[in-house]
């Protein structure tokens, strides 16, 4: 435009002289700095068109299950939750010993109950205690047992969503119907003090009626995995004079997969996310190693076989998804909230059947919901200093299972899978408290 606006000024000069003086005086020293600024001008327009927003079927989680001795250290995109589960646990006596001899408790070992949660929450609250048996190279002895919640997977959960607040990515509920089926079988006393020096060959346990739903040596699994890359070239000074800028190049891991930066380094400003790289912004200025989380994408050509589903939280692109994304403000309508249970993978099975809401301070009295929420919340680490609790409308969503259509998710399941939905529901309307039925 300077250009164009010199030239034509140039044009209308009439003393040829003057123009050829003119000419001479902006080609040597005005039309250098007009061109120079206009390359910086290009170079920032064109950063700002690479800084893409996240693909979000790159931050899609893949969960399932698998034994123990199953597990395929090379599969396509399923890995450990926590990648000591692939150990074999060595136990050591002398702690059976010192429980049986002077109390206490001791979680020996973890096991997966197939079982719907509910019941598992009633049996845990129950306080049970349960008969096992302590098998040496010298002999067996009796032990007793109490069954806890294991919520080491949960916590990985939460690890998780700090790592995307520290990212700028938006958070997704993560379908994981299993983690709330762990148990850990907790010793609290016993008969008869095994010697030190004997070693363990067996510990088992009886659930008594529950004893055919319990499984040993399952491990869950999903597509993150943890790894550690190097930053390309040196540490370039940042726009604002104080920090480094640290570039990660994604093209040797695959830039089809989804990465987030370690949420454990808490000296990072902001991350710049293009196609094919990260830019890390911090007042580190010297160049190293950076601890990232890698979330693969699943793989169409993998072999494997898995004794339980895989789930997901995919949501199918559509134009009417990717349209209502982009949108600030949201229409809270029943067509809207169908159409967000719709867009996910894991509906297939189910069928939203209706929506009631009810204001528990309607009339300052408190209102009884008939239908009696079978889901539980999954973000409960996400807080919300802005609302309260108190006084949100309760949305039930009335869920049933589609005879119509065939579902790989098995019955002990569905509310952990209903669970999820209402989640995801919850996590767009975050003004209701969402519940739900299983119809």
């Amino acid at each position: 435009m300077m250009k164009d606006m010199i030239r034509d000024r140039l044009n209308k000069m009439e003393d040829l002289e003057q123009r050829r003086m003119l000419k001479d005086l902006m080609t040597g020293v005005f039309l250098n700095l007009v061109e120079y600024q206009e390359t910086l001008n290009k170079q920032i327009e064109q950063r700002v068109f690479d800084e893409v927003e996240h693909l979000e079927d790159k931050f899609d989680f893949y969960t399932s299950l698998i034994n123990r001795d199953d597990y395929d250290p090379i599969h396509e995109f399923l890995s450990p939750v926590i990648a000591s589960d692939l150990d074999n646990q060595i136990l050591d006596v002398s702690g059976v010993v010192q429980v049986v001899r002077d109390g206490g408790e001791l979680s020996l070992f973890t096991l997966f109950l197939e079982l719907e949660t509910e019941q598992i929450r009633r049996l845990l609250e129950s306080d049970r205690t349960f008969k096992g048996i302590l098998t040496t190279n010298a002999g067996t002895y009796p032990l007793t047992f109490r069954l806890k919640s294991n919520l080491t997977y949960l916590k990985e959960i939460e690890k998780l969503y700090h790592a995307f607040m520290l990212n700028g990515v938006s958070w997704r509920t993560i379908n994981f119907p299993y983690i709330f089926k762990f148990v850990d079988c907790v010793l609290v006393g016993g008969e008869g003090e095994p010697a030190v020096h004997e070693e363990i060959k067996e510990i088992s346990i009886s659930l008594e009626e529950y004893d055919a739903y319990k499984r040993s040596d399952i491990i869950p699994l999903w597509n993150l995995e943890s790894i550690t890359q190097r930053n390309t070239g040196f540490p370039m000074p940042a726009i604002d004079r104080v920090n480094y800028e640290h570039t990660l190049s994604l093209r040797k891991e695959g830039t089809e997969h989804g990465y987030l930066v370690d949420g454990t380094q808490g000296d990072i400003r902001y991350i710049q996310r293009t196609e094919d790289k990260l830019i890390i912004v911090t007042p580190r200025d010297a160049s190293g190693d950076w601890n990232m989380l890698k979330i693969t994408n699943p793989s169409t050509t993998n072999l494997s076989h898995f004794p339980y589903p895989v789930c997901s939280n995919h949501r199918q692109e559509t134009f009417v998804t990717r349209f209502a994304e982009g949108q600030s403000r949201g229409i809270r309508s029943k067509a809207e909230i169908t159409r967000i249970l719709n867009s996910l993978e894991a509906l297939k099975g189910f069928e939203l059947v209706d929506i009631k809401v009810e204001d528990p301070l309607e009339g300052k009295v408190k209102i009884v919901t008939k239908e009696k929420s079978v889901t539980y919340p999954l973000n409960t680490f996400v807080s919300d200093s802005i609302r309260t609790k108190h006084g949100k409308p309760v949305m039930n969503l009335s869920i049933r299972v589609d005879k119509g259509i065939q579902s790989s998710i098995p019955e002990f399941l569905h509310t952990d899978v209903l669970s999820f939905l209402v989640a995801e529901v919850q996590r767009y309307l975050p003004e209701y408290c969402c519940e739900g039925t299983c119809l």
